[in-house]
């Protein structure tokens, strides 16, 4: 096996031979997911031709991946000497300066960012950093003209908290704070441990209690060592705050799919910003894990200290690193010890049950939804976790009593698409009360008509209903939503067959074919061979 060196002798000459050797093993490496042979050979290749382009480029992406800040710098370097640096590459580098206290670095960088465009609504909370590390504070404001002001109102909030606790000013951060908080909603408790640290150490206990609940078991460490006034918190520094903005920034892009890619680099960006950073690595831990790098997820939710303030948070992270990683075992493990900890909470019985139902263990999915609902009252359940529960229920062929949930979910829930499309195709493909169950799903339709598995539901329960006319526009439009979806195709190449357009039937099916599994598979092979006949129909 020929050996490529990871570093070149000094003065070493090109070899584009063996770089393009390098390369083409470090696109294999990565194609196989086989991650550190691929930057160890992305770094040779690099090393043995660091004038290409494409090389320095691949070098990039796979260093931000995996986590290789070394790497990810040296083809940051070579690609900003080319004029061909990203434009999340800029970032890289105002945290790198920040790091280094460069704040006029730090500034130009900045300004160029706010030149590129793509983050530019980043630079008011960016240079109230550097003015916090400069010495002369100036607090971040957004012009109300700014075409992008309604997206950077929704971080400064947090950051106009931090840097007032870090300047000692409890007043000014105290309300801060509460629009941080609430504009964070559920997703808020990670912050709640930051700000509440940052209180006590500056004096404000009371203030601090308030951000953690009494009797969760998340805040349990937290509300202790405040309660015993047992807290020591240094002030974050500019390239901490840093961080924290591109971490939070990775997270909600991350909201729509599309763009997971560039949550991960920036979620590494900011790994690189602050390495100790708790929040950041829960952040990056849900986003690798979340994109298809779960290694480095598991690797970043170990990072964070399980008898630590975060250790909860982290372990939960790790549940589900564990379970994107394939070691479905050691994550329920884990799962089941976090939900039976005193004040565990509706989230960890949650996380249970979908962990439970991933695993088709329906019966323990739909026992640790209905234990997610014990933390509310009577009337108080919220309706997403009926829907679990029914859900796991109706999975778990215990269909009268999901029927009975769902109905419960509806209840609350009466304009919510999702459970009236659940409840009315889950009786549509029993051939339960077919003409209600229309109706509901009618109405989803109405509520949300660019959803394609709500038009699924629509074209399928017209077809079931006789209308065949009327299913096949509505089930070419949810194929054209969700062309990789199996069920869809397979119920558009029912109805197309049934309205006499045979041909297109099988093309359908065959689309189905590639992404069917089980007994769907062999049913959908079975109509592509010999058309549709009554013991193959969709259910």
């Amino acid at each position: 096996m020929l050996t490529i060196p990871v570093a070149a002798p000094a003065g070493a000459s090109v070899d584009p031979q063996a770089a393009l050797h390098a390369y083409a093993r470090a696109r294999l490496a990565d194609g196989d997911g086989a991650m550190a042979l691929a930057v160890d050979n992305y770094r040779a290749a690099l090393t043995l031709d660091p004038d290409s382009v494409d090389v320095a480029r691949r070098s990039y992406v796979q260093a931000l991946e995996s986590g290789d800040r070394a790497l990810a710098l040296r083809s940051a370097a070579l690609l900003e000497e080319q004029g061909a640096l990203p434009r999340d590459g800029t970032l890289l580098l105002i945290g790198e300066a920040l790091g280094r206290k460069d704040w006029a670095g730090a500034r130009a960088l900045t300004a160029r960012m706010a030149e590129e465009g793509n983050f530019s609504f980043l630079a008011p909370i960016i240079t109230s950093w550097i003015t916090l590390g400069e010495g002369h504070y100036v607090a971040p404001v957004v012009a109300g003209q700014d075409r992008f002001a309604a997206l950077a109102q929704r971080y400064i909030d947090e950051h106009v908290a931090l840097q007032a606790l870090d300047r000692g000013d409890v007043a000014a951060a105290v309300p801060a704070i509460r629009r941080a908080i609430a504009l964070r909603g559920g997703e808020s408790a990670a912050l709640r441990l930051t700000l509440a640290a940052q209180l006590a150490a500056r004096g404000a206990k009371a203030e601090a209690l308030m951000l953690v609940p009494a009797g969760e078991a998340t805040f349990a460490r937290a509300r202790a060592d405040l309660t015993r006034g047992k807290v020591k918190a240094a002030a974050v520094t500019p390239v901490q705050g840093y961080a924290r903005l591109l971490s939070r920034l990775a997270s909600d892009i991350a909201s729509d799919n599309s763009g997971m890619a560039l949550s991960v680099r920036l979620a590494r960006i900011a790994t690189f910003a602050d390495p100790g950073g708790t929040e950041v690595q829960l952040v990056a831990a849900r986003l690798l894990s979340a994109g298809g790098l779960a290694q480095g997820g598991v690797a970043e939710a170990r990072k964070i200290p399980v008898d630590g303030w975060y250790g909860a948070l982290g372990q939960a992270e790790l549940v589900d690193a564990l379970a994107a990683a394939g070691d479905r075992q050691a994550a329920l493990a884990l799962a089941r010890s976090l939900a039976a900890e005193p004040g565990a909470g509706s989230e960890r019985q949650v996380r249970l049950g979908r962990l439970l139902a991933d695993m088709n263990d329906f019966d323990g999915a739909a026992a640790a939804f209905r234990a997610a609902q014990a933390d509310y009252g009577d009337g108080q359940v919220p309706w997403a976790l009926l829907l679990f529960e029914g859900s796991a229920l109706e999975q778990g062929e215990r269909w009268d009593e999901a029927r009975v949930v769902l109905e419960r979910a509806m209840a609350l829930a009466p304009n919510e698409p999702v459970v009236l499309n659940y409840l009315g195709y889950a009786q549509i493909e029993r051939r339960q009360n077919v003409a209600e169950a229309l109706d509901l799903i009618k109405k989803a339709s109405a509520l949300k008509p660019q959803d394609a598995s709500i038009a699924d539901s629509l074209g399928w329960a017209r077809y079931v209903t006789g209308d065949v006319a009327g299913a096949v526009p509505v089930l070419e439009r949810a194929a054209a939503g969700a062309p990789a979806d199996a069920t869809i195709n397979e119920h558009l190449g029912d109805a197309l067959w049934s309205a006499g357009r045979r041909y297109e039937a099988r093309y359908a099916w065959s689309a189905a074919s590639l992404f069917a599994q089980g007994d769907g598979a062999e049913r959908i092979a079975a109509k592509v061979e010999q058309g549709l006949k009554p013991e193959y129909a969709a259910p």
